[in-house]
């Protein structure tokens, strides 16, 4: 019988730590994702997928929220499931541990909030771009003063692309003079031919 962590964050500013000081104690093994988004499938995660692999019945697999066993309601419930049916207690903080049955319709109620929540929160995203482009066409600016929708370039593409051809320079080249990717400086080589 082990006591099992899995962590998952989906940016660079989040970190596991703060799900492991939630959960405390320590952990026979953890397992975690780390800026990986929470739209993928739990099973196409590279440490939810071995922490699957790993476990064992009789296993204790702790978690912060419901949220990080899916993308979404199915898949909470698929994998919720899916442990249970190995011999595997899920323990989701400020749930406790979840069985067969109750426990199981339990996690299937809260994942749905957590989807209905998910789906929320691309709505207000979806109007916030939509009131965006819409002032942008009208006012020249965005609904916030932004002159655009994207981040600004760090620099013009035009200038990228005359000073490769004027200087004969090679993409890394030419990457290294500007401080930029070369991925950026073949979008500006394509662009300003």
């Amino acid at each position: 019988m082990s006591r099992i962590a899995y962590f998952r964050v989906s940016t660079r500013d989040q970190s596991i730590e703060a799900q492991r000081a939630v959960l405390g104690g320590s952990f026979d093994r953890e397992f975690s994702d780390e800026r990986v988004s929470g739209a993928t499938l739990a099973a196409d995660r590279p440490g939810f997928s071995a922490m699957l692999e790993y476990v064992r019945e009789g296993d204790t697999l702790c978690v912060a929220a419901v949220d990080r066993l899916g993308r979404d309601a199915l898949d909470v419930q698929k994998n919720v499931h899916a442990l249970i049916g190995k011999g595997v207690v899920v323990d989701v903080r400020g749930i406790g541990p979840i069985a067969k049955g109750v426990g199981e319709l339990v996690v299937a109620v809260l994942a749905q909030i957590a989807q209905m929540e998910r789906d929320r929160i691309l709505e207000r995203c979806d109007a916030g771009r939509a009131a965006a482009k819409a002032s942008l066409a009208e006012r020249g600016t965005t609904h916030r003063g932004k002159k655009s929708l994207g981040r600004q370039p760090i620099v013009n593409p035009k200038d990228v692309a005359q000073w490769r051809i004027a200087n004969r320079a090679s993409i890394s080249d030419t990457a290294r003079h500007f401080d930029i990717s070369a991925s950026t400086v073949k979008r500006a080589s394509r662009l300003h031919k």
